[in-house]
């Protein structure tokens, strides 16, 4: 996603410059629009194109469709966001942006990212650690300058993406999480529900044949005007058609496709192009000569040669049209990937797309070896041995895989399925002129083929998706020797969000071994529904992938559905050698989340897999996933039954979601205590007590501030919260704002795996945390003033902050830890704050068994696998390593 200039507003506001640093779709094509071709970009009026909506459908509501992650920026207006977030601000920032489109007749359908897929995991990493570089200069900003930096180096507070799905749903909105980046449901959404058009800012929105895409950094909200930008014209500006713009998006690089895997081919054309423009940029010019190749050589020997033979595909064939097929909804087609000619016959209805499911989109990975042949998709190319092409039957609209070689000619084998007496076609290896039979599915009569391990001469099916019924391939790690789970096998009846295609009934895709005999693969057909999961139970795993389409949880659908989660950036220092990264602070409770989700009834934790984390923090390099054990809970009978949690509606069972949920941050002894604190304040003690029982480094102060700013906080208008002035930003204040926030994130996991025991608003940050009054709280704190100065001479806060005080206090000497003033400690070297005692030089033994007595900032890179042993609390001379 990249950022259109200022077209028509006159001015480019400063803060959109930072989105560039993350963006996201077609290398250099929206530069190319705003400065070469901006006739693409047009102004329009929402209220205007909701009327015409109306006259031409009556009864039919006009909607957008929002790709809510390329919003981020654009609905957080506050001025201060260093401080951890100004929620009521943001709050109240959402709910106008929303009643100004109802106002109108407009209906909003909100989309978030629901996880990354692996063939875009490079690109996420490459930004994450960019990130961390932007991140470094803000603290040294802060520490010149004891102020906030410029909107120019402005960073998102953590957790906004997850907490904005929970204001839209509290403002009544439908707000979708995706089974996977979000673009792609986005334009499928947009596209099947005849809607207005698509509101975000991502240049993949022009590539997608579907509705309108309109520009939300354009977006006047007083006025409604945007820009709409014309895939049409654009075509017409690069003399090529609407269905050659995927082949475009993946020459000039996207998320999927890297940059530099075309670089010699697009120079080639720029030195051949023959309309090169002097008042033109190098990457216009360089689109222009890109888009000049396909019309005038590509297009003229399309149908008599093979792509791969136009194009220096080499070994990323597969990777290419995988990359080209992501662009293709449901019911569409490419021409790019297969010509029927003469002799040459496709698969039809009877073999899905290689790239996805169409309704999850989710990855298909492609498990090739060379010499063993394991995991090799349905067709392979002979050379190198990766998957071929995707087609498009003509009747379906789906993709499909091209099972022929086009030179020679050779139809598709038929056996015949013994039950129905129909053809079962298979595809041929163009190399070894061998059939690769396909079964039958008895319900669908649609063909299974299935894939045969030649040493284990077992055949290990695909996982199908639970509504589309097409296969998605399980693929063998060629490390662990161990099945990576991609989806699960269960019958979801619930409707999804993309919709699915009513002709798909495709059972599973997969590969096989051409020496096993036709007879024995039909046989076989049953094994072919056989799932491997993290999760087996399909009831759990049904609601759980419910509440994450539904944007009700968090994480939990990742953990139980791929064993596979991630966390973004924090507002994080990473010179500050005393607090502990969020990452570390809060990997306890969510090794116990692990356990109550993937522990089963038997073993428990000890026979749960791991679960891959990738989380950002100092000195990670994010070359592969932690591996994280899960933890056993310490309550009175275990880990609790999930079904119970889940699926038992007795009103009893709300007390032993709340032991579970208390269970996860290992405080069951404090229940009582706990229980005794009124609401909104329970979960945020909770969360207190977890963070100085863990952190040895946190004081009195910072106590005091954290209590005073949530009781402050209930008495104060959104207009009071943005007229507060700060003297001067702490680093260490900035730095544990975004730790409570990521705590309330992780309440949110918490809660949302425990079957819901607390109600979700008593933990939103606009209910219990605001940045700027916690600030000026610590501040004040820092400087020795007292209770009463802290609670604003309230009397009625007075009272509930020595009782909150008294709790968090009481809970933590059970844990063996005593909250001192700051005034108590000395520093065992410079930066860094130490407590007196024992407990200081206490280590969390959990996190690894090499490296005891290094500094937790000193670790390395973030590979290793991580034992369930008991865990102790952090504190900074101690040298605990995760």
């Amino acid at each position: 996603m990249e950022v259109i200039p200022r077209l028509y507003f006159g001015v480019e506001d400063s803060y959109l410059v930072l989105s560039r640093s993350s963006a996201m779709g077609v290398r250099g094509l929206q530069g190319f629009v705003g400065s070469t071709c901006p006739h693409i970009c047009t102004v329009v009026s929402f209220k205007e194109l909701a009327e015409q909506h109306r006259n031409k459908h009556p009864g039919c509501t006009p909607t957008i469709v929002v790709d809510a992650m390329c919003c981020l920026r654009y609905w957080y207006t506050p001025e201060s966001w260093i401080c951890g977030g100004q929620w009521r601000e943001y709050f109240s920032a959402l709910r106008d942006f929303v009643k100004t489109f109802t106002d109108v007749g407009i209906k909003l359908v909100f989309f978030f990212d629901g996880m990354v897929e692996q063939d875009k995991r490079d690109e996420w990493v490459k930004r994450r650690l960019k990130n961390n570089r932007e991140i470094s200069r803000i603290f040294h900003y802060i520490k010149s300058h004891r102020e906030q930096p410029g909107r120019n180096m402005f960073f998102i507070p953590s957790g906004l993406a997850i907490f904005t799905r929970f204001a839209l749903k509290t403002l009544g909105q439908e707000t979708l999480c995706s089974l996977q980046e979000a673009d792609y449901e986005v334009a499928s959404y947009g596209l099947q529900n005849n809607c207005l058009g698509i509101l975000g800012e991502d240049t993949d929105y022009l590539i997608y044949d579907t509705c309108p895409y309109f520009s939300i950094s354009e977006l006047c909200l007083e006025s409604l005007e945007t820009v709409m930008l014309c895939r049409e014209k654009l075509c017409e500006s690069l003399d090529i058609s609407l269905a050659d713009l995927p082949l475009l998006a993946c020459l000039l690089g996207n998320d999927i496709i890297p940059e530099g895997m075309f670089e010699s081919f697009r120079y080639k054309c720029l030195s051949s192009y023959t309309s090169v423009k002097g008042n033109f940029d190098k990457k216009g010019n360089i689109i222009l000569a890109v888009a000049d190749h396909i019309s005038k050589v590509l297009c003229l020997h399309q149908g008599e040669k093979k792509l791969e033979e136009m194009l220096p595909l080499g070994p990323n064939k597969a990777l290419f049209y995988k990359g080209v097929a992501s662009y293709l909804l449901p019911g569409q087609k490419s021409p790019w990937f297969f010509q029927k000619s003469k002799g040459l016959v496709s698969l039809d209805k009877e073999v899905g797309s290689i790239h996805s499911d169409p309704e999850s989109k989710q990855e298909v990975p492609m498990c090739t070896d060379s010499e063993t042949k394991h995991g090799v998709p349905v067709c392979t190319d002979p050379e190198s041995k990766q998957g071929v092409p995707v087609c498009t039957d003509s009747e379906t609209k789906q993709g499909v895989p091209v099972c022929t070689d086009p030179e020679s000619r050779q139809g598709v084998p038929v056996c015949i399925d013994p039950e129905s007496n129909q053809g079962v076609p298979m595809c041929t290896d163009p190399e070894s002129k061998q059939g690769v039979p396909v079964c039958t599915d008895p319900e669908s009569k649609h063909g299974v083929p299935v894939c045969i391990d030649p040493d284990s001469k077992e055949g290990f099916a695909l996982c199908t998706h639970p509504e589309s019924k097409q296969g998605v391939p399980v693929c063998t790690h060629p490390e662990p020797k161990q099945r990576d789970p991609i989806c699960t096998h269960t019958e979801i009846k619930q409707k999804s969000p993309l919709g699915a295609d009513p002709e798909f009934k495709l059972e599973a895709v997969i590969c096989t071994n051409p020496e096993i005999k036709q007879e024995d693969l039909v046989n076989m057909e049953p094994e072919v529904k056989e799932q491997v999961t993290m999760v087996s139970d399909p009831e759990i795993l049904k609601i759980a992938r419910a509440h994450h389409v539904q944007a009700e949880s968090y994480l939990v659908y990742s953990i139980m559905s791929s064993g596979e989660i991630e966390c973004s950036n924090t507002l994080e220092d990473a010179l500050d050698q005393a607090l502990p990264s969020q990452a570390f602070v809060y990997r306890p409770v969510r090794q116990r989340v692990y356990s109550l989700l993937l522990g089963g009834d038997a073993g428990g934790a000890s026979t749960c897999p791991t679960v891959k984390e990738w989380f950002v923090y100092s000195g990670n390099p994010l070359r592969r996933p932690d591996l994280v054990r899960p933890l056993q809970m310490n309550i009175p009978g275990g880990t609790p039954n999930l079904k119970l949690l889940w699926l038992n509606q007795d009103p009893g069972l709300q007390a032993h979601r709340l032991d579970a949920l208390l269970g996860c941050f290992d405080l069951f002894s404090s229940r009582e205590e706990l229980q005794a604190v009124e609401n909104p304040f329970k979960a945020l003690c909770c969360l207190l007590i977890y963070l100085f029982v863990q952190v040895d480094t946190l004081c009195l102060e910072d106590l005091h501030a954290f209590i005073a700013q949530a009781l402050c906080l209930q008495g104060k208008s959104t207009v009071q919260l943005v007229d507060l002035q700060l003297d001067y930003i702490d680093p260490r204040a900035v730095q544990l704002g975004s730790l409570l926030v990521r705590g309330l994130t992780t309440l949110v996991l918490v809660n949302s795996a425990c079957g819901f025991p607390w109600r979700t608003s008593d933990f939103m940050p606009w209910n219990v945390f605001d940045g700027k009054l916690f600030h000026q709280k610590y501040l004040q704190s820092e400087k020795g003033y007292s209770v009463e100065a802290l609670v604003e001479q309230n009397r009625s806060r007075l009272t509930k902050f020595h009782a909150l005080k008294a709790v968090v206090c009481k809970a933590c000497v059970k844990e063996n830890r005593r909250i001192v003033s700051r005034q108590h400690w000395r520093s065992p070297q410079p930066g860094r704050w130490g407590r007196q005692g024992a407990g200081a030089h206490r280590m969390s033994s959990e996190y690894s068994r090499a490296g005891q007595g290094q500094h937790w900032r000193d670790q390395g890179p973030g590979n290793r696998q991580y034992e369930p042993d008991h865990w102790r609390r952090y504190s900074s001379s101690s040298g605990w390593s995760n």
